[in-house]
């Protein structure tokens, strides 16, 4: 396939500043590195963390190295192949015009790669929208034609069926609330879980938590739009944050619809500064909380006491490895027919106008907007 020199991405030249839509070099298939592949990217779709990263807030945590291509939430089709085996991380043969979902190439030698199996954790990650791109491989980030995947990088095919839109979400929000499922284990039948947070990750863990057979389950967010769609699929109650409009009023309610003893289960997928300290309140003794939404923002205070009084466990979940990725598929390959998905996306936005979609996003009148690179 003949590439071209360079193409089009949405680059952050500063935090916080519009992004500037910049011609970048194409790696070509002779410079490619072994086990590295280029991809056309045909959807990448916009993740609070693109908004949270223009925004500059994840900064102190994950030092980004401007100028960088944003986003990291994608999918495309392989369109080269640098030297090296032709099959994805689980064994399936791979060509040129198969569709992928990659992963964030983690180091494979460090302790938290080799003797943890944490790979998520590891100390030398090269992450994608967080590297330079005015150099080598250029192309690092999801709000572009083209992508580079790193030789690390996990990679596996998308399942026929599986719509692009549907697949590229599955590659961030999705495998992130699979990875907190495993890590959150069995949840029994009687048990009461509450979902903190109705946006992409909080509708996903709706969708998981329903699938599996959950019968009393709370969705806690806004707007509206977002919580119908919760409702929809399988959310027994809601409670909106801009009816409940204090914290108070919000433990009081879902105490409330849980005969007074909180949830068994609790999900922070929202991001908000004050929610790890509401959930914590809302938790049942002995109960299980899993924070997957805190990403950076300022301090806020919690009872700490409660986790002891409440005997809690708490589980933090960062991103997730390929296994997740192939799961995230699986499940909406499988769910497809009872969860309308693509419920969830909503406007389509050409690169040009990639500006014009963060503010979207960061106002709250979207679920998961679309980037499409092409149009």
């Amino acid at each position: 396939m003949s590439l071209p020199k360079t193409c089009h991405a949405a680059v952050v030249t500063a935090f916080g500043e519009p992004l500037e839509i910049r011609e970048l070099p194409v790696v070509q298939e002779r410079d490619l590195e072994p086990g590295a592949l280029l991809v056309r990217v045909d959807v990448a779709s916009v993740c609070g963390s693109d908004v949270h990263q223009w925004e500059g807030i994840t900064q102190a945590l994950v030092p980004a190295e401007l100028p960088i291509v944003l986003g990291h939430e994608m999918m495309g089709t392989v369109v080269a192949f640098g030297p090296g085996t032709r099959e994805d991380s689980i064994g399936q043969p791979l060509k040129e015009g198969d569709r992928i979902l990659w992963t964030h190439a983690f180091c494979g030698q460090c302790y938290e790669c080799r003797v943890q199996h944490t790979p998520t954790l590891c100390r030398r990650k090269r992450q994608y929208m967080r590297l330079n791109c005015e150099r080598f491989p250029y192309l690092t980030g999801g709000f572009a034609q083209y992508c580079y995947v790193f030789p690390a990088s996990g990679r596996v095919r998308i399942p026929e069926g599986v719509p692009d839109g549907v697949a590229s979400a599955a590659s961030c929000a999705l495998r992130t609330v699979m990875h907190a499922f495993d890590r959150l284990g069995r949840i029994e039948p009687h048990q009461r879980v509450v979902v903190q947070g109705a946006g992409p990750l909080g509708l996903f863990a709706t969708s998981m938590a329903s699938y599996a057979g959950v019968r009393e389950l709370i969705v806690i967010g806004a707007p509206e739009r977002r919580l119908a769609l919760a409702r929809r699929w399988g959310a027994q109650e809601v409670v909106s944050v801009e009816e409940f409009a204090t914290a108070e009023q919000r433990v009081a309610r879902v105490k409330e619809l849980t005969g007074g003893l909180g949830g068994d289960v609790i999900m922070e997928l929202s991001g908000a500064s004050y929610a790890v300290a509401e959930g914590l309140e809302m938790l049942r003794p002995g109960g299980r909380y899993v924070v997957v939404g805190q990403l950076g923002g300022p301090l806020t205070p919690i009872q700490a006491a409660l986790i002891v009084r409440k005997q809690a466990t708490i589980l933090g979940v960062q991103s997730a490895d390929i296994g997740q990725f192939w799961k995230a598929l699986n499940f909406v390959q499988r769910a497809g027919e009872r969860f309308d998905f693509e419920a969830m996306l909503t406007t389509r936005y050409p690169l040009g106008q990639i500006n014009e979609a963060i503010q979207s996003m960061r106002a709250f009148r979207e679920i998961k907007p679309l980037i499409l690179p092409w149009a």
